[in-house]
This record gives structure tokens, C-alpha cells and sequence, in this order.
């Protein structure tokens, strides 16, 4: 078929719509992404040290905030792999949700509606993932542009960047923790309202064609998908929340910390782009593959050198490579299943958020004392560099696709049709 007709097919509207340039599905991916993960999921790592201060909360109050959020978020992705309800209605309500949970957390004062509003906040997290993830990228496949793809994912860090960044002028002006949530609420329903419009159109029919087929491999490949992306959320919490507690014994001033969050949202930004520039040069398995074996490196320096310098080592290669895996991972997802991938982008999801809220868990059951830190960093150094090697095998699944003009390594000969033979043939003989 027709290239030409393959893109038209894919960009089909319904009649009387126009449908959002490439540009604009990217930067509303973004602005999603932003306000789901950065404010709907991370907003309170920088918030918590504020909470402290003025309303007492205690560490295990906060780990129980933060454990509703992991499981409102685990919950969100398993029932996204039933849900029917459209992409662009999904993402407003999710949005809207987030809002408004984000917003209520500032006028709430009893521990128990702050579980309630954690955890819905991360129900809708995890849809505005899901959903942005099938929505965007469907419509940027066509377009071969991964940059744009990458806009997309570094949401995420704009979002944390964006969230620490304001959070710590709210420490440093002396403001209290609920209006640090009112302020993060009236950004994300503001933001909200802004690309309300951008999802607010009907969806597009489904053509059936694409320019790159699906390429399955059937039901053990699709379980590969889900148990690595459950490894990278064990292998991923576990730093995330032992390597700040390990911080916390080197610096006592929060203002570090605050400082941290904004270096790890940057540097999530910037991963996402450099991968997106590696992507020209690897298959996307093996790139998904040395994110998992960067993190698992980001996990072992605290152990090998326990220092506040190995430490921000450590949240750089985590930070960096924290959303290369999602982006990898739910290419991977859309390249092997095409437009119905949403089924296992939200299986790929549950199981990373399975893995969040086991992570720790599993960590304090096994470890005692001061040994609990090493422990933990180097089981989840462990499954990353294990789920790596499933990434890159069997071997096929790492070449790329094979160049037409070449076969088993030797290059084939072109037909050469406008060459006729030297002497005419019994059979192409004609007499006049």
C-alpha cells in the first residue's frame, strides 16, 4: 500500500473535525503527564518535610499517605484493563479528579480523608498514564517523530521539577503545607481547563491500517512485558525510598532534599530526550534494557560508597533513567499490539505498581538492623540487571528490522528490468 494512503488512513476524523496537530497532542501529553504524575503522584515527597513542621505528621503517617497513594494507583491501572469509556473522556475526568483530591488535601484536616484523597489521586494517576499513553502515541506513530514521543514522557519530569520548584519557594516564604495543596490544586485544575478541549473532540474510527504492522509474539512475550515492567517498579521504589532515608543520616537541612526533588525532575527530562536521540541507533527492547541496568548501578554506588556524593549519583542514573522505562515500555507495548495495546499498557502498569507496594515490604521483612539499606538497594540491583537480560533475549529480538536490500548479510542483487538479454531466445523470437 501506499505510504501516502497508510498516513491518511491513520489520520482519519470524523467529518466537520479537525484533528490536533502532532505538536499540540504532544505538548497536551505533556501537560497531563505533569499534572497526573507530578502533582497527582510525587507532590507529596516535597510537600511531606512542610507537613512535619506545621501539622506533626509523623513518619509512619507519611509512609501510610504515601502506601494509599501506591495502592490507589495499583488499583487505578487493574481497572483500566476493563474500562470501555473513551481516551479523551478518561483523561478529563482524571484530571478533574486529581484537581480536585490535590485541591481538598489543603482543606482536609483528618488523617483519614487524607488517605481517601491520596488514594483517589492515585487511581486517576495511573488512568491519565494509561489513557494519555494509547491516546498519544496512536497519533504520533504516524508522524516517525520519537522526539515528539519523548515530549510527551517528559511530563513527568516538568511535573516534578515543577511541583519541587514551587514547593520549596513556599518553604522558603514560611507557608504552611495547606497551601502548598491548594496552590498544586488550583495549578492542576488551571492546566485542566486548558487542554480540556484538545481531549473534548470524538474519537477518531479505527482505519485497521498502521504504518508498522503488530508485531506479537504471542501470549509468553506478552507476560515477558508485564514481569520486566513489575521488576522495574520493585527495582525502582526501592532507592526511591531508602536512598533519601540514607540522605537524611548525611544532611539534616530539608532545604537539600527540596533541592534534590528539582535535580530529579530535571533529570528525567532530560532522560527521556536522550533516549529519543538513542533510539536512532537501538532497537527499543535493548534500549529499555540499559535503563534497567543504569538504575540498578544508580542502586549499588550508595552501598559500594556511602556518601552524599554517591547519593546524588544516585538519584541522577534513577532520575535519569525513571522514565525512559516508561517511555520504552508503552512504545514497546503500542509496537507490538498496535491501537489495542491499551489492555497491556494498563497489565504493564498494574504490575509496575504491584511492584511499588511490594517493594518495601518485601525489604523490611527480610532485613534487620543497620544492614537494611545494603539489603534493599542491591535485591532491587538485582531484578533490574535479571529483568535487563530478559529485555535482550532471545537474540532475534534484538536486531532490527532486516533491510530488504540484504539477506543473511550479503547484500542482494537489484532487478535490473531495463536490461533485456544480449541474444534473443527460442521462446522471445518472433518472425516479422
Amino acid at each position: 500500500m501506499n505510504p501516502r494512503l497508510v498516513i491518511y488512513a491513520e489520520r482519519l476524523v470524523p467529518p466537520g473535525e479537525r484533528a490536533p496537530a502532532p505538536a499540540t497532542v504532544a505538548v497536551a501529553g505533556l501537560a497531563s503527564l505533569a499534572v497526573a504524575m507530578g502533582i497527582g503522584r510525587f507532590a507529596f515527597t516535597p510537600i511531606l518535610p512542610m507537613m512535619q513542621m506545621d501539622v506533626g505528621l509523623s513518619i509512619a503517617a507519611g509512609g501510610w499517605l504515601a502506601t494509599a497513594n501506591y495502592v490507589g494507583y495499583l488499583a487505578g491501572a487493574v481497572s483500566a484493563i476493563w474500562m470501555r469509556l473513551a481516551p479523551g473522556r478518561a483523561i478529563r475526568v482524571s484530571l478533574a479528579t486529581i484537581g480536585v483530591a490535590t485541591l481538598a488535601m489543603g482543606y482536609a484536616h483528618d488523617f483519614v480523608a487524607w488517605i481517601l484523597l491520596r488514594a483517589l489521586a492515585g487511581i486517576a494517576s495511573a488512568w491519565v498514564l494509561i489513557f494519555v499513553s494509547a491516546w498519544s502515541l496512536e497519533r504520533l506513530a504516524p508522524t516517525r517523530r520519537p522526539a515528539l514521543a519523548s515530549t510527551v514522557y517528559a511530563g513527568v519530569g516538568v511535573g516534578i521539577a515543577g511541583a519541587g520548584g514551587l514547593c520549596l519557594l513556599l518553604m522558603y516564604r514560611a507557608a504552611t503545607s495547606a497551601t502548598a495543596w491548594v496552590t498544586l490544586g488550583s495549578v492542576s485544575l488551571a492546566v485542566t481547563a486548558m487542554m480540556w478541549p484538545i481531549f473534548g473532540g470524538r474519537e477518531a474510527p479505527r482505519s485497521g491500517v498502521s504504518i508498522a504492522e503488530p508485531r506479537s509474539r504471542g501470549y509468553a512475550d506478552t507476560v515477558r512485558l508485564v514481569l520486566c515492567y513489575g521488576a522495574w517498579g520493585f527495582g525502582y521504589i526501592i532507592p526511591a525510598t531508602f536512598v533519601p532515608a540514607m540522605a537524611r543520616g548525611l544532611v539534616r537541612d530539608p532545604g537539600v532534599f527540596g533541592w534534590s526533588w528539582l535535580v530529579f525532575g530535571a533529570a528525567s527530562i532530560v532522560g527521556v530526550f536522550v533516549a529519543a536521540w538513542c533510539a536512532r541507533f537501538m532497537p527499543n527492547r535493548r534500549l529499555w534494557a540499559v535503563s534497567h541496568v543504569a538504575m540498578g548501578m544508580g542502586a549499588l554506588v550508595p552501598v559500594i560508597w556511602p556518601s552524599i556524593a554517591a547519593i546524588m549519583c544516585a538519584a541522577l542514573l534513577v532520575g535519569g533513567t525513571f522514565m525512559v522505562a516508561t517511555m520504552t515500555g508503552m512504545q514497546e507495548a503500542r509496537h507490538i499490539h498496535g491501537a489495542g495495546a491499551k489492555p497491556l499498557m494498563a497489565a504493564m502498569t498494574s504490575a509496575f505498581a504491584l511492584g511499588q507496594v511490594l517493594g518495601p515490604v518485601v525489604v523490611s521483612a527480610v532485613a534487620r538492623g543497620g544492614d537494611a539499606f545494603r539489603t534493599g538497594l542491591m535485591a532491587a540491583a538485582l531484578l533490574l540487571f535479571l529483568s535487563a537480560y530478559a529485555l535482550r533475549t532471545p537474540r532475534d529480538r534484538m536486531r532490527r528490522p532486516p533491510d530488504p536490500r540484504h539477506l543473511d548479510g550479503r547484500r542482494a542483487a537489484a532487478p535490473r528490468r531495463w536490461q533485456f538479454p544480449r541474444t534473443p531466445t527460442r521462446a522471445t523470437t518472433t518472425r516479422s
